[in-house]
């Protein structure tokens, strides 16, 4: 056999699921191509499916609370971590971008340098949440009456199509850093930087099932993801076909549901780095108490 350069077969990569801390095939066996922007073949993807999609909110629910009974700061502490992870691979990510977007390396690398500084953000804001977003109320009764935010619980997460990493970070971290657990569901078309998140999950420190990535395709996971019971909200970039779907079958199980807009800017720090990041991530919850008689 010739073992000439020019003879020799690339290797391409056969990317995995991420679940409870572990990269399962997927239950189905099914692949589908990982292509670059021009339609080369750079890779292959598990094709995630309905079981997949089950097993990771079975992992998502049972980390829940030690996830959301877990001090602030140690929430905090571990998305830090995890951006020390990401900045270390800066340059790969960066060119996963370029790959699949065909965007400029400077355009890349700004993407990848707001995307981690926007996980800096939320590890910040994990021990300012209730103090932000809580309150006080007045009332005319001799009770002190206060509203705090909690979480949600498990939530599912669309990811954008088009902004792969950005995008994608935007609409899970205010999740986790609020005590929530997710199962996310990457893009369909350039699911690579989410993918390279993933690998840097477990030496991040996040513990095992807080957070959930499949790959697959949109048309078969988007009624799994409604449907699904113990999934208690969805966070998702949606077109207006896709969000009446998931309005409607979210209904029947009472899930929250918040749509992002397709063509969102997720580089406006003001909306998501902001209080309003956590719409749909944290609910409220109302204490009355009486005041001392003397």
């Amino acid at each position: 056999m010739s073992n000439t350069k020019n003879d020799r077969v690339t290797v391409l990569k056969t990317h995995k699921l991420f679940i409870k801390g572990a990269y399962p095939r997927g239950e189905s066996g099914r692949t589908h191509p990982l292509r670059d922007v021009d339609g080369g073949l750079i890779g292959h993807l598990c094709t995630g499916s309905r079981k997949d999609t089950r097993e990771a909110v079975e992992a998502a629910r049972a980390a829940l609370p030690s996830w959301s009974a877990a001090t602030p700061y140690l929430r905090g502490q571990i998305l830090h971590r995890l951006a020390e992870m990401l900045e270390s691979r800066a340059a790969e990510l960066t060119q996963a971008i370029r790959d699949t977007t065909g965007a400029s390396a400077k355009k890349a690398r700004a993407e990848v340098d707001a995307g981690i500084d926007r996980i800096v953000c939320f590890a910040g804001w994990s021990d300012k949440i209730t103090s932000v977003l809580g309150n006080q109320n007045p009332v005319a009764q001799p009770f002190y009456n206060f509203t705090s935010p909690e979480a949600v619980g498990t939530i599912g997460v669309i990811a954008p199509e088009s902004s792969s990493f950005l995008g994608f970070l935007s609409l899970w971290l205010p999740a986790v850093c609020a005590g929530n657990t997710v199962v996310c569901m990457a893009s369909e078309s350039r699911p690579l930087p989410a993918l390279l998140v993933a690998e840097s999950m477990p030496n991040s420190d996040v513990p095992a099932g807080v957070f959930n990535l499949i790959t697959g395709l949109r048309k078969e996971l988007l009624p799994a993801f409604a449907a699904h019971r113990d999934l208690d909200g969805l966070i998702a970039c949606a077109n207006d076909k896709e969000a009446a779907g998931l309005r409607e079958v979210g209904a029947d199980n009472l899930k929250r549901v918040r749509v992002v807009a397709e063509k969102t800017d997720f580089t406006n720090e003001h909306a998501w780095e902001g209080p309003e990041a956590f719409r749909g991530a944290v609910e409220y919850k109302t204490v009355w108490h009486p005041m001392s008689a003397e």
